[in-house]
């Protein structure tokens, strides 16, 4: 933009340029009519002598032509109204006095914009594919990656970008809201508190945010951003408006120029004239009764006092305006000239100014630069130089010598004298010794005025008697700055009636009292206050002709008022117009003087009028003007302001405005800049735009902006619809009438004493009139009007309607138009923007039924349409469910509950605060909360509709569909609000028979598994589930064996499908089984079938309390009664294994026996878990079941440890044989002595004995190996070993007459070590081992072992001692 300021020189080559830009017609500029003309004439005849032939153009041609005709003729109206415009919009920029810039509106963040949504996924998406250097833990990392699936990647937040409803700041706060509650849910940590993660995990984020952008230059960038948002210069304010209207750089200077933008005093008086030209439209409109149309005909005089109310304010903020440092005085009077109605007269000379109310203060600068002409001193003779201002103190310069008398030294003076004496005199020092003063050598005496050269000269000086030079000059420089409020001077003859009664040449000053008080003061030398002084209020002033018989002054001009006229002459003609142009400025008056000069000129040229309304400068005003008009500008600059419609200018302003701001990088929601709202302001103030018009074209531009997708915030609509409405319908509150002058005038028609019937008759009239006032202006309104327009109460009302219903339509559609809670607050600022328009007027509060009923609607509306669009997003089409399996349907419809799942916990999570306020209370909308519930069972009831159809067209043997019931089960019960809800209760109705019937089928299934199974049972342990359980299927009705849903588990380094029931997490009882290696196939098939159906019920979390602890009865019972039955059976198996066993030392513990031990443990473990009742009940069926595997665990031991006394009885039976006394004894002693001399002979009996150690040892061995329960093996070898010692003590008790055979005694003696042994090495206590049975049996044996020892053969080394050769034959 080219600086207002900038020289008439630097700036003629631009203009040059662009009025060549501007002459061309495919510019699209303005072209001015005459060159218009010119150019087509020249170019015509051209054309015509171009073509031989003419020929005539077609039909379409011809219309065609006509439409760009026209279309140029519209476009060239446009921008002419743009240009008018842009120099009432610069005027305002110019000389603001009613409005500032705001500096409390909330700072706009800058917008994202598609590319800036695109790079920000683009990062995100490299920081989870770890491409970038960012360190975080695996928390931070599903935060991010929920963030970027849900809400970066969300086609709502692409249209909210679009739509330029999204800051970088509404990114971050989306993700400090997501993460929060995830940062509330985790552990807690010693020495870390959550608000240090939460901290941490917002770094991280602004790090990925940001990527590789230097932050120091994005701060650099937001603050000068920021600035440019809150405070514009006026030159940043031109070039804004410039860019809003279209008005090339060009056309600005030449009208910056013209306008003399920074000449204020041209600007003050600008606006004079246009509130005086208001004040004037004001009585022509109630002389001509040309109202406009009201609501009520009474409102026509207020009307007329609105407008002079309104000027009077605008006068008043004129006149609080500083003028300058001096004058005090400020004329309080509100009204001028032509509203002398409504003033009160006897306040008139109050408002007379007085000689000391004018005071002027003066600086002068006086430099003394050299004295030429000093010859008569001695050249190393001392001089210097005094000045001083008449009244004031006296300086000195500093001392030089006479060959070179130059000093250069400046001198600074204040005064109030418009004509003060500056004296300067030349000293040089005595040399005499009794001289007492310095020697003066001349003097001069100057007075200067502001309008005085400011450069140096030479100045003759009166010498002195004692001063032979006669020619002496000193050069001086002497600047008298002009004050502000000084607006011209210099010497001018005057003669008038009542002030300079004689025709006399004075010197005056226009002096600026305040705003509207300008006075025409002479004064003569060295004195402060004026001689006389005229007040120019009501006074005009124009050129006139030589007066006869005044001698004196070449150039007059005259100001006159009624009954007074003021003749003036200067000296020249240029001070002539520079005196009129500074008097025209100070009186305000409409009239614009023209030089005879330029209405000859304009006369010449056939103007059609001289009476033109632009400002001419001071010296280059008339080369301005002369540009201006060449550019075709002077019938903007010269336009009366109050001519225009200003109503209609202002709205084409605001929405231009609006169109600007709208498309700037700031995300303002449709709020103006503080710049903006500046202008606009400050336009309607000083043009008279009424604040319900500005409002309701406010109101109907954002409307229209919204239906195009622009997000405008519900606030800033609520304020302008708030104020329309105090407007159109008053405040009603107050009930006095205060008069213009602003006390209170109440007329009683009783008051009067008269008794005239026509004065009392009309007192009522003018009573009755001024009551209907009153309740007019009892109506407070914003604006303080009181009248209210036809067209402004049916625009209002057509507004209204058309709010309420895009009110209505972000509220059906708000998940669109508030995506993510954004923008923040906007659905609660909807929701009480929507109240207040369901008023009916500004008083009446709606009730609050039917702000729910039309909210509940709009809701239910909301709910249609979110679940239709969730349909479309899935894919699901209607209509087609014959085309589509059963299982593909189920899984459409489990897809669609997780996006309805979603749907209703972001309407939670970011729409559920509509009902909070700031606060944290819910006392403004606490039925929004009821409202949103509805809704969500509307929204859920949809849903139901099709999960019916679904659930319809499934195969009764199918149990596929329970996942949707864990599903949605999970998600309702946890929800206050929704739990046991509508949609809630039909699930549990419509699964309840399911439920049950499956309950049915799984124990028919188990019952009958289990009877098949122990037939077919072989008692193999299982060693690992790989061999079988993937084998073992839940059956349905018909006993096939379909499966349930699978979940793919990782085993032992495998990856196989597992049975599992409906289940979306790893069951808690899947590590049990992985321990349980050694049971039957039966048994385990049959505690994971258990087990299994008990989780799957636990995982249904069924909502009724009721229902839930009957089905947790019927499966504890269950579970009971089937592990009865395996116990028992299992039982019987045993006994019947045993039975069909050997009872010699060949017996093998088998491992199908330990199976049976196993399956008992598993089965006392499984109890515990699957038969005991909760919630402090008495575990009933626990105990029952648990007394059964005691009793059998007790039985299977009896009848092992009878198997292992039976195995040692038949040892026994064999060497009985050997008893004392039977022939059978003495047959075998015999023969073994006869053919021990002939051949070795083993030892008799050790075989035996041998067999029965290996025996016992193997048994030993399996048991401790197979048994998983260390009680049972423990029982088991203290049964084992206690019966078997019984046995060998009752045995040698039977023999106690008779002496052992040594074969005998060998025998027992090995078979009783090492049973003591081995029993002690398997961790028989020594209470045990040692008891009475075996001491006896050990003392038999020791006694018989010292009887043999001293027979024939002895015990050849077999012993009941303990020895190291029988550790090493072990």
């Amino acid at each position: 933009m080219l600086d207002p300021s900038s020289s008439e020189e630097e700036s003629d080559g631009i203009v040059e340029e662009e009025s060549k830009e501007a002459m061309a017609p495919q510019a699209g500029s303005r072209i001015s009519p005459s060159r218009t003309s010119e150019s087509s004439g020249g170019l015509a005849p051209s054309s015509s002598r171009s073509s031989a032939r003419p020929t005539s153009p077609s039909p379409s041609a011809v219309s065609e032509e006509k439409e760009d005709l026209e279309k140029l003729h519209r476009e060239e109206e446009e921008r002419k109204k743009k240009l008018q415009l842009y120099v009432f919009v610069m005027r305002c920029i110019a000389y603001p006095f009613n409005a500032k810039q705001p500096t409390d509106m909330a700072r706009r963040q800058q917008k994202i914009s598609k590319q800036q949504l695109q790079q920000t996924k683009d990062r995100f998406q490299a920081f989870l594919n770890g491409e970038t250097q960012i360190v975080a833990d695996e928390a931070f990392i599903n935060a991010v990656q929920s963030y970027s699936e849900v809400f970066l990647k969300s086609d709502r937040v692409a249209k909210m970008v679009q739509s330029g409803g999204f800051s970088a700041n509404d990114f971050r706060e989306v993700f400090k809201r997501h993460i929060e509650k995830r940062v509330r849910s985790l552990p807690e940590i010693d020495g870390l508190s959550k608000e240090t993660v939460l901290s941490s995990w917002m770094a991280k984020f602004d790090t990925i945010y940001r990527g590789d952008e230097d932050p120091r230059k994005a701060q650099q960038r937001m603050t000068a951003s920021a600035a440019s948002e809150l405070i514009l210069s006026k030159d940043q304010l031109y070039e804004m408006f410039q860019n809003i209207l279209g008005i090339k750089k060009f056309e600005h200077q030449l009208l910056y120029q013209a306008c003399q933008l920074d000449n204020l005093d041209e600007q003050a008086a600008q606006i004079r004239r246009e509130l005086d030209g208001r004040l004037q439209m004001a009585d022509q409109i109630a002389r001509g009764g040309k109202f406009p149309k009201f609501v009520s005909k009474e409102m026509e005089a207020m009307y007329i006092e609105e407008l002079k109310s309104s000027v009077n304010q605008l006068m008043a903020n004129l006149e609080s305006m500083p003028v300058s440092k001096g004058g005090e005085f400020k004329l309080q009077k509100l009204k001028r000239g032509h509203n002398t109605s409504i003033i009160d007269m006897g306040q008139e000379d109050e408002n007379t100014l007085s000689k000391s109310d004018v005071v002027l203060s003066f600086t002068l600068e006086v430099v003394i630069m050299e004295v030429v002409g000093l010859k008569s001193l001695a050249p190393n003779r001392i001089v210097y130089c005094t000045m001083e201002v008449e009244g004031g103190e006296k300086l000195q310069t500093d001392q030089a010598e006479a060959s070179k008398p130059t000093w250069g030294t400046q001198g600074d003076f204040t005064t109030t004298h418009p004509l003060p004496a500056v004296k300067v005199k030349l000293f040089t020092e005595s040399t005499g010794v009794l001289a007492l003063e310095d020697k003066e050598l001349g003097r001069v005496v100057l007075h200067p005025t502001p309008n005085s050269p400011k450069q140096s000269e030479l100045h003759k000086m009166t010498v002195t008697k004692a001063c032979p030079d006669q020619d002496l000059k000193i050069k001086l420089a002497i600047r008298m700055d002009k004050p502000q409020n000084m607006k011209h001077c210099g010497y001018l003859w005057a003669f008038g009636k009542n002030v300079w009664k004689r025709w006399k040449k004075r010197f005056f000053v226009l002096v600026q009292v305040s705003q509207y008080t300008f006075a025409m003061c002479s004064y003569r030398e060295k004195k402060s206050e004026p001689q006389e002084l005229l007040q120019l209020d009501g006074y005009t002033v124009d050129y006139s002709d030589p007066q006869p018989g005044l001698d004196g002054g070449r150039a007059f001009f005259n100001a006159v008022k009624e009954g007074d006229t003021v003749i003036f002459a200067s000296d020249d003609e240029q001070d002539r117009i520079l005196w009129v142009q500074a008097m025209y400025r100070a009186t305000g008056q409409s009239h614009k003087p023209v030089p005879p000069t330029q209405v000859q000129k304009l006369n010449s040229k056939g103007g059609a009028s001289a009476q033109m309304d632009a400002p001419i400068s001071q010296f280059s005003g008339l080369k301005d003007a002369d540009r201006a008009q060449k550019h075709g500008m002077d019938e903007f600059i010269s336009a009366n302001p109050c001519s225009y419609d200003h109503a209609s200018l202002f709205e084409m302003l605001q929405r231009l405005t609006l169109d600007h701001r709208l498309n700037d990088t700031f995300c303002c929601l449709g709020w103006f800049s503080p710049g903006q709202v500046f202008v606009l302001d400050e336009y309607c103030a000083r043009n008279g735009v009424r604040g319900c018009h500005r409002h309701l074209c406010y109101l109907r531009d954002l409307l229209e902006r919204a239906e195009n997708g622009a997000i405008i915030d519900p606030t800033l609509l609520h304020y302008s619809f708030a104020f329309c409405a105090s407007h159109v319908h008053g405040n009603r509150e107050g009930s006095s009438y205060w008069g213009p002058l602003g006390y209170e005038a109440p007329v009683s028609p009783q008051s009067s004493q008269s008794p005239d019937p026509q004065a009392a008759a009309k007192r009522a009239y003018i009573f009755k009139l001024r009551q209907r006032k009153k309740s007019f202006q009892s109506e407070k309104r914003p604006d303080g009007l009181s009248t209210v327009k036809v067209d402004e109460k049916e625009r209002f009302e057509d507004i209204k309607e058309k709010l309420r219903v895009i009110l209505e339509n972000h509220i059906v559609n708000f998940r669109y138009f508030f995506p993510f809670g954004r923008p923040e607050g906007a659905l609660k600022a909807t929701l009480s923007l929507l109240e207040r328009v369901l008023m009916k007027d500004i008083v009446t509060p709606v009730p609050p039924e039917e702000v729910k009923g039309v909210i509940r609607k709009n809701l239910e509306q909301a709910a249609q349409l979110n679940y239709q669009r969730i349909k479309d997003y899935a894919k699901i089409e209607e209509n087609v469910g014959r085309l589509v399996t059963p299982a593909k349907k189920l899984e459409e419809t489990i897809r669609l509950a997780e996006l309805v799942i979603e749907v209703l916990q972001q309407n939670q999570e970011h729409h559920a605060e509509a009902a909070v306020t700031s606060s944290g209370d819910q006392s403004a909308f606490a039925w929004w909360t009821d409202l949103m519930v509805e809704h969500a069972e509307n929204f859920l009831a949809l849903y139901a509709i099709d999960m019916d159809a679904a659930l319809e067209i499934q195969s009764p043997e199918s149990w596929d569909s329970f996942p949707l019931f864990q599903l949605l089960n999970d998600f309702l019960r946890t929800d206050y609000y929704l739990c046991n809800g509508k949609f809630h209760k039909h699930l549990q109705d419509l699964y309840a028979p399911l439920v049950v019937r499956y309950v049915d089928l799984m124990e028919s299934s188990i019952a009958q598994s289990i009877h098949k199974g122990f037939e077919r049972e072989s008692w193999e342990p299982v060693k690992s589930l790989t061999s079988n359980l993937p084998n073992v299927n839940l059956p349905n009705v018909n006993l096939q064996i379909p499966k349930v849903p699978n979940l793919p588990v990782p085993v032992a380094g495998l990856s196989v499908n597992l049975p599992q029931m409906p289940s979306f997490s790893t069951p808690s009882w899947m590590a049990a089984i992985y321990d349980s290696d050694n049971g039957s196939g039966t048994s385990e098939d049959l505690f994971w079938k258990l087990d299994a159906l008990q989780t799957f019920i636990r995982d249904l979390h069924w909502p009724e309390e009721e229902f839930a602890k009957h089905l947790e009865n019927r499966i504890k019972l269950m579970s009971s009664n089937m592990i009865e039955n395996c116990v028992k059976r299992t039982r019987m198996a045993f006994e019947s294994k045993l039975t069909k066993s050997s009872k010699s030392t060949d017996f093998r513990i088998s491992p199908s026996l330990c199976t049976m031990f196993n399956v008992m443990v598993d089965a006392k473990d499984q109890s515990a878990k699957l038969c005991a009742m909760e919630m402090g009940q008495e575990k009933q069926f626990h105990s029952q079941i648990d007394e059964l595997i005691e009793e059998s665990v007790k039985d299977m031991i009896q009848l092992l440890v009878a198997k292992f006394v039976a195995i040692l009885e038949g040892v026994l039976a064999k060497i009985s044989r050997y008893d004392e006394g039977t022939l059978f004894s003495s047959f075998l002693s015999f023969t073994v002595k006869a053919a021990s001399k002939y051949v070795d002979v083993p030892k008799p009996g050790m075989d035996v004995a041998d067999g029965y150690v290996t025996f016992m040892r193997h048994s030993q061995d399996m048991l401790r190996e197979k048994v998983n329960e260390e009680v049972y093996i423990e029982r088991l070898f203290d049964q084992w070993y206690t019966a078997t010692m019984n046995l060998l003590g009752t045995w040698l008790t039977e023999r106690m007459d008779q002496q052992l055979h040594v074969y005998q005694l060998k025998i027992l003696i090995r078979i009783t070590k090492k049973k003591y042994r081995d029993f002690r090495l398997q961790g028989v206590l020594d209470s045990t081992l040692n008891s009475k049975m075996y001491e006896t049996v050990r003392n038999r044996l020791t006694v018989e072992e010292a009887t043999a020892s001293v027979r024939e053969g002895g015990m050849q080394g077999i012993s009941m001692k303990d020895s190291d050769e029988e550790d090493e034959e072990d």
